[in-house]
């Protein structure tokens, strides 16, 4: 079987083309990013594919709410209940559903189905999930905390588990790059994680502030008189690194910093401690941990950043041999270390075309 995986972010498109039970499935990957024109950015990718034999697409879905718990075949109904949700992503939801109508227009015979990065947290306890607000606004508008990047957390633990050849696994997962988030997995479920209702909530990112204190919003919108658009600019855009420094690649932040840049050093030192933090308080979810997974952009390939955030641990036996380190080995802690470092590569597309696989042919049957 040959699926399609259309996996669309905030500014960028990956897709890759399976073809699955092969030794080497791979047929063809890319992406295109920097996209302000997702219709004429989707069929540039379809330009590139191969369509013949393609019989599924598989499609990264951002925010499938409290329904979308699985893998599901996308028809009409579908589409409107993830329009719904949508209205807590706006910069992933469009190019979720821009992504879903130009491959259904061009493959219309095809199964198209939808894979939720939210699904992972369907297990998450009331306690992890609510907001202490109102809890009318929890029933009547859903206001809780969702998680995202759930299809590379779920995979990178599952592959921890693999490595350490063992099931009853307390394990952290760092998702780092343009986005940034952690989830705390306890026998392969997740307990908790730091994205929350949007994608917004939670560690500092290339762009997105993470948490603040909601009071601030309340006195930049009456002081400045800001717009709620304005607002979500400012917060999703205009924040986080690139907020604090003026750029939001990691490699040219920490090189500034090296060179003696204040804010750059200061935008490096803040997204660590906020990233150490977190993983302080995931440990005493899970009254301790075996592992610690970095993944993701700035995960898999700075050492630097690995070495910074885990030198701190130190305390709990963390121990970095930092030969395999600077080498990005899989595994980069010492022999005798009491917790496990680890390094996984994002395996996104593979994992959608998996799902998408097991869900077709369960339906062709």
């Amino acid at each position: 079987m040959k699926i399609l995986v259309i996996n669309t972010g905030s500014s960028t498109i990956k897709y890759g083309l399976f073809e699955m039970g092969k030794k080497d499935p791979l047929l063809k990957k890319g992406i295109v990013e920097k996209v302000s024109d997702y219709p004429s950015a989707m069929h540039a990718v379809w330009d590139q594919i191969d369509l013949s034999g393609i019989e599924a697409v598989g499609h990264r879905v951002v925010h499938g709410g409290e329904k979308f718990i699985k893998p599901t075949l996308i028809d009409g109904e579908v589409i409107e209940e993830i329009k719904k949700v949508g209205r807590f992503v706006p910069l992933h939801s469009t190019p979720n559903l821009i992504g879903i109508e130009v491959s259904q227009e061009i493959l219309p015979s095809a199964f198209h189905v939808a894979v939720f990065d939210t699904a992972a947290y369907s297990q998450l306890a009331r306690k992890t999930y609510l907001y202490a607000i109102p809890y009318e606004l929890y029933e009547e508008h859903q206001i809780r905390k969702y998680g995202f990047h759930g299809i590379n957390h779920s995979y990178v633990a599952e592959e921890a588990a693999k490595l350490l050849n063992k099931k009853d696994l307390k394990v952290i997962t760092c998702h780092l790059g343009s986005g940034c988030s952690i989830t705390a997995f306890e026998n392969g479920v997740a307990k908790e994680t730091s994205m929350g209702l949007t994608p917004l909530e939670g560690l500092v990112m290339g762009t997105r502030s993470g948490d603040i204190d909601p009071s601030i919003v309340l006195y930049l919108m009456e002081a400045l008189k800001l717009s709620t658009q304005e607002i979500s600019d400012l917060l999703n855009k205009k924040s986080g690194l690139v907020g604090l420094c003026g750029k939001k690649d990691m490699r040219d932040i920490i090189s500034l910093a090296a060179s003696g840049d204040d804010r750059a050093a200061i935008a490096l030192e803040i997204f660590i401690y906020r990233l150490q933090k977190y993983i302080g308080a995931y440990i005493a979810v899970l009254k301790g941990v075996d592992a610690i997974v970095f993944t993701g952009g700035i995960g898999e390939n700075s050492a630097d950043i690995r070495s910074k955030v885990c030198e701190h641990f130190s305390y709990i036996g963390a121990i970095i041999e930092k030969e395999k380190n600077q080498k990005r080995a899989p595994l980069f802690s010492t022999s005798d270390s009491k917790v496990t470092l680890l390094n996984i590569a994002a395996q996104e597309e593979w994992v959608i075309a998996g799902q998408t696989e097991l869900l077709v042919t369960g339906a062709a049957q």
